[in-house]
């Protein structure tokens, strides 16, 4: 495994990532932004925060096994939520729950979250990109 993920002292503890990422492979894989989309391009969850999260969680685990990788090689994870505020972490946290169980893992590496106005369409709520390392 490439990758290792720690929480140095000093800094909080968060359940859903770590702090740090540290990478020793020698190939950088970049998975687009995975938004709520079945294999024919039909939105899956419409409206719903959490089926939404839960699909993106699920594409990004498609893209890497198809290069041969797992959440185990991803180094950060980037997340984009539509008109993001506080309330909507226990519908987040609820589709990562549901993806967490599905997949098997539970991806913790360092994740960031931002808010943004809309995404490519107007019926996606959700984006999750992720860059891993392969050895």
């Amino acid at each position: 495994m490439a990758i290792t993920l720690v929480n140095p002292k000093g800094l909080p503890e968060i359940d859903v990532y770590r702090q740090v990422s540290i990478a020793r492979g020698s190939r950088l894989v970049f998975i687009a932004g995975q938004v709520s989309w079945d294999a024919d391009a039909t939105t899956v969850g419409e409206g719903d925060l959490a089926a939404q999260v839960e699909r993106c969680y699920l594409n990004v685990g498609t893209a890497l096994a198809g290069i041969g990788a797992s959440f185990d090689d991803v180094a950060k994870l980037t997340v984009y939520v539509v008109d993001w505020t506080p309330d909507k972490m226990p519908l987040f946290l609820e589709g990562r729950a549901r993806a967490v169980a599905k997949l098997g893992v539970d991806p913790v590496p360092p994740a960031s979250l931002f808010g943004v106005a809309a995404l490519d369409v107007p019926e996606h709520l959700v984006e999750i990109e992720a860059t891993a390392v392969l050895d």
